[in-house]
């Protein structure tokens, strides 16, 4: 496998590397390798240790044996010749959408005909399979012909566990949390050297359950020009020769707002673990359960009606970084698609700063760290390993260090930076570190309480008030430091959480779960922004051009994000689209109203969000219930497209 990396190396363009600049690339290519090699022999170590499977004392297991070294090697030869085909195509190596061609066999065969070498693929596949077959009798036969040693059951459990935890750390790909992932390719700093280090078994297995992740062309069409008066999309028919329309149509360079200061500000985006609107205290939740957040808002630029795209943490960190929102399938999320790994920010239009991202636990969840790496020029990331604070539980070190650790590299920037701080603690196990238990107070409630206030226990409640605490921390340390008075910080939440919000809201914001999108969104910088509370409908995928609107700079947009602070462009054009992957529905909320509709019935539903009133029929029957629909619609096919085809 080693030489067949090589092999592709050689055969094809190097893009300008030299052998030893690829040398991490191929290092990380053995470790995928391993993963395959470690899974055969696990599987010819367990099936060998049956009586009856024994290779060297059962004529069964020793055509076993045989059998699955063959099979390997057909696979071995197999996916490598389809992998170099499909990379001299598409300078990709092979991944699951090519099982998307069976849906059209004998055009698709018929151009594999025309295209490759078929007949001598076969003889290829034929000849090596069984050179396979024949080295590994002949390995076979020189250790039958061995004496065979008398051992001890105890010494052959003993290196059967040892063999086993051997192969089974090949199989892992590292020590520690979490496994060796394809994403881990993308952590090298470019695609290629991403391509060279993986190999067929792991970039087709890897996208194997987004195989039909894929979007419509002319529904996009459609759906563009009813969305251009919201995003400022161009018209796609008026696209030069030779260029893809769509791209033309949502390619839109933003100018950078006049009289921008003599210093660039720096930028702290805070995503925040969890943060629930109606368990907070900026809606009058009797628990108070954020009172310095709080007076953050009454001091910052509020918006009192932002929901994020989707629910849970992955998805929330993917719009908040690309601004689209992931609408991929149920069982997963866009970060942990391979095809969708290269994705084009407007954090890199932030040039001349320095960036990082701060996370108390390990990126390698959920894939981020490639969706991170791949497509932030320069960015350095900071976690666990990064810092001195002690790991506290499963998510690494406390918010509260995680803020002050920081709060230390952030003051010792001499270029502007825009930073990413994600904290983790408002999540369970809920853990109060025993350092912050005296300074930090936890207190108890009955449960009838909790259970008014939107909280299911005491731990529960806690966690969401050491965010406050945190918070207040962070905040407080960084005010003594000169680097403060010239930072906008972005505090959004990553997501909600479902539950009864009581009278906090209408009654439909709990019945269709608005609750689990909705999340303060608050831009602070006491020495730029003048405070003001804003009541529109908006997003996380607005945090980007909104920063680089406050920052004067000019941007390029591809995605579904505004400039919440732009009102020539933004007013009266406030909406939040919503995807329930769980439920498998799709909606949108805008001017007083929610839209939803359940993608596999077709059932719709129209709601008030401003109060308890029923929708009258006017609006269920009339041009506003159509127009929601539009852009419920138009959105998600548009964001589908957009998840495939945003590169950098």
């Amino acid at each position: 496998m080693s030489l067949l990396r090589l092999f592709l190396f050689i055969s094809f363009n190097k893009q300008g590397h030299s052998f030893s600049d690829l040398l991490p690339a191929f290092g990380l290519g053995v470790r995928f390798d391993l993963r395959y090699v470690g899974i055969l022999c696990v599987l010819l170590l367990i099936t060998g240790s049956f009586p009856f499977l024994q290779p060297f004392r059962r004529p069964a297991g020793r055509k076993w044996a045989i059998f699955l070294m063959g099979l390997a090697g057909f696979l071995v030869i197999f996916f490598y010749s389809v992998d170099f085909a499909h990379y001299s195509y598409l300078s990709q190596r092979l991944n699951a959408s090519v099982l998307n061609y069976l849906a059209d066999t004998r055009i698709s065969a018929g151009m594999i005909w025309q295209t490759y070498p078929v007949i001598r693929i076969l003889l290829l596949l034929l000849a090596g399979t069984w050179l396979v077959v024949k080295g590994a009798k002949y390995v076979y036969n020189r250790i039958r012909r061995q004496e065979d040693p008398v051992l001890k059951t105890s010494v052959r459990v003993t290196w059967f566990i040892i063999i086993f935890l051997l192969l089974g750390l090949a199989i892992f790909g590292r020590i520690g949390q979490f496994p060796l992932r394809w994403s881990d390719a993308f952590s090298l700093g470019n695609d290629y050297k991403a391509n060279i280090s993986l190999n067929p078994f792991q970039s087709f297995f890897s996208g194997l359950k987004f195989r039909h992740a894929s979007f419509d062309e002319a529904k996009v069409k459609k759906a563009l020009p009813q969305l251009a008066p919201f995003f400022g999309f161009n018209d796609f028919t008026a696209a030069p020769a030779g260029t893809d329309p769509l791209a033309f149509a949502v390619r839109r360079v933003m100018p950078a707002r006049p009289g921008g200061p003599a210093t660039p500000p720096n930028v702290v985006v805070v995503i925040c673990e969890s943060f629930s609107g109606y368990k907070s205290s900026m809606w009058g939740n009797p628990l108070n359960t954020t009172p310095f957040f709080n007076s953050m808002c009454q001091r910052g630029i509020f918006f009192d009606h932002c929901f994020t795209p989707s629910y849970g943490t992955a998805r929330g960190v993917w719009a908040t970084i690309t601004g689209i929102p992931d609408v991929a399938i149920s069982t997963s999320t866009s970060s942990r698609n391979p095809s969708a790994v290269d994705q084009h920010t407007i954090i890199n239009d932030f040039s001349g700063y320095d960036k990082m991202y701060f996370l108390g636990g390990s990126t390698s969840w959920a894939n981020i760290q490639g969706m991170l790496t791949n497509n932030i020029k320069g960015l350095k990331i900071y976690e666990q390993e990064n810092f001195k604070a002690p790991k506290v539980d499963v998510w690494g070190i406390s918010d509260k260090n995680l803020f002050l650790e920081a709060n230390n590299v952030l003051k010792q920037r001499e270029k502007p930076f825009f930073a990413v701080i994600q904290t983790a603690d408002n999540h369970r196990p809920y853990t109060i570190p025993a350092e912050d238990r005296a300074a930090f107070h936890s207190i108890t409630v009955s449960q009838d309480s909790l259970q008014k206030c939107g909280f299911a226990t005491n731990d529960e409640m806690n966690a969401f008030r050491y965010t406050d605490f945190s918070f207040r921390t962070f905040i407080e340390a960084a005010a003594k430091e000169k680097y403060f008075d010239n930072t906008i910080f972005l505090f959004v939440g990553d997501h909600g959480i479902p539950g009864d919000a009581g009278t906090m809201f209408p009654r439909a914001w709990t019945d269709l779960w608005l609750t689990a999108e909705h999340v303060p969104l608050l831009v602070y910088s006491p020495k730029l922004l003048a405070p003001r509370r804003i009541t529109k409908d908006c997003s996380q995928l607005d945090v980007l051009p909104t920063l680089a609107g406050l920052c004067h700079i000019s941007y390029l947009n591809t995605t579904l994000g505004r400039d919440l602070l732009d009102s020539a462009r933004y007013e009266g054009k406030a909406l939040s689209f919503i995807f329930n992957p769980d439920q498998e529905s799709i909606g949108v909320v805008h001017n007083g109203y929610f839209y939803r509709l359940q993608l596999k019935t077709g059932k719709e539903e129209m709601v008030s969000t401003v109060n308890n009133d029923p929708v009258p029929d006017s609006v269920l029957n009339g041009p506003r219930k159509k127009e929601l629909r539009q852009l419920t619609e138009g959105i998600y096919q548009t964001a589908k497209y957009m998840i495939l085809r945003n590169k950098k």
